[in-house]
């Protein structure tokens, strides 16, 4: 069975005490949807807080939730470490984002349907991607090598992939509600703006592109 989920890269938040947390070890990938728990919320506003402001000795510690978020709206974009994953449960295959590879290019993933262009999924594993024929074959890491890895691939029929696309697309609408529930419980005066970035940053809602046809 193939599970596929849009994640993003924790950040290490020992000692963050501006919102509440879940316990989840840094740098690792979190799934993002409707079903998460409001400390998952949390986490993931985090990461998407650090990766976004980062951190400069020539500004004091945010002394609360609104300051932190309002740095991270000054910023020219919202972005965070993600993508998607795939799991492969019967091979036993996970397949990450590379390092660097960014939560918005999850749309680079239509290329694939509209014009058979394969995406780039970062490096460090660096996961290998290919386009063999109407089949997607993805493997954990080998992305730099001259051929791929002795290892079974994860295959996916590129006409699954617009159905793949739309599921990732909901989960991260769910994703984006619960942000809009946290936002008016921890930064009121700035949840509606805040939803808004994260819609456009991450580029949510703006609609897929069609498969091509063909003539």
């Amino acid at each position: 069975m193939l599970i596929v989920d849009v994640v993003l890269e924790t950040a290490d938040t020992a000692g963050f005490t501006l919102w509440p947390v879940a316990g989840l070890p840094p740098y690792r990938p979190l799934a993002l949807s409707g079903r998460m728990t409001p400390d998952e919320v949390g986490s993931a506003m985090a990461a998407l807080a650090r990766h976004t402001v980062g951190a400069s000795d020539d500004d004091p510690p945010a002394p609360d939730a609104a300051a932190l978020v309002r740095r991270m709206l000054a910023e020219e974009e919202v972005s965070v470490d993600g993508g998607l994953r795939f799991r492969h449960t019967g091979l036993d295959i996970t397949v990450n984002p590379g390092c660097c590879c960014g939560l918005r290019d999850w749309r680079d993933w239509s290329g694939l349907v509209t014009d058979g262009e394969v995406p780039w999924l970062g490096h460090d594993p660096t996961p290998r991607v290919e386009l063999a024929g109407a089949t997607v074959r993805l493997w954990p890491d080998g992305g730099f090598a001259a051929e791929p890895p002795p290892t079974r691939p994860v295959g996916i029929p590129v006409a699954d992939l617009p159905g793949i696309l739309r599921s990732v697309q909901d989960d991260l609408r769910g994703f984006l509600g619960l942000v809009g529930h946290w936002a008016a419980r921890h930064v009121p005066d700035h949840a509606r703006e805040l939803t808004n970035r994260l819609d456009a940053d991450l580029a949510v809602a703006a609609p897929l592109p069609e498969p091509h046809t063909g003539a």
